[in-house]
């Protein structure tokens, strides 16, 4: 899911944006043929950020092995659920990671 989600274009430019308080992005995406967007981003909160550093670990190229621990951290405090390295469905780390994420806003 984590590598899934740093190949994702839009994802990768919104969290570069997101570092910046009270900016206004624009999203585009033709390959969705949807309207451009207009979104004025707050300041970013914890998961938010370590979703940011995560991502732009992962695109340096440079770097060998990415862990996300800082990112887990965040997760954690977020659904408890995933505390104690219990086996868990991908889906649901997906889910509430974009939940905690949506919700710092």
């Amino acid at each position: 899911i984590l590598q899934n989600l740093s190949q994702t274009p839009v994802l990768r430019e919104l969290l570069k944006e997101a570092k910046m308080p009270g900016t206004t992005v624009k999203i585009e995406s033709p390959e969705l043929c949807m309207e451009p967007q207009l979104i004025k981003l707050d300041q970013p909160g914890p998961l938010t950020l370590a979703m940011h550093q995560f991502v732009t670990e992962m695109q340096e190229t440079k770097k060998g092995v990415v862990t996300p621990k800082e990112l887990f951290a965040q997760v954690c405090k977020k659904a408890i659920r995933f505390k104690g390295y219990q086996q868990q469905d991908s889906h649901e780390l997906l889910r509430y990671l974009l939940d905690g994420m949506r919700t710092e806003e």
